[in-house]
């Protein structure tokens, strides 16, 4: 799983075969780009990310 972070500091979950890059596009924005379940595409802006590993428990 990948935890994202919002710039708000809200954050999602992601399994991690859905998420296809994480990079800077061209306006300097921090981005993620994901599969939605319909397997269309999905950009959204983060601030950052943490790769969250089975079995261990995360406050």
């Amino acid at each position: 799983m990948v935890r994202f972070i919002y710039p708000d500091d809200t954050f999602c979950f992601r399994p991690l075969h859905t998420v296809q890059a994480i990079f800077f596009d061209d306006s300097g924005l921090f981005v993620a780009r994901v599969l939605k379940a319909d397997g269309n595409p999905y950009v959204f802006e983060i601030k950052g990310f943490e790769l969250i590993e089975s079995g261990k428990i995360y406050p």
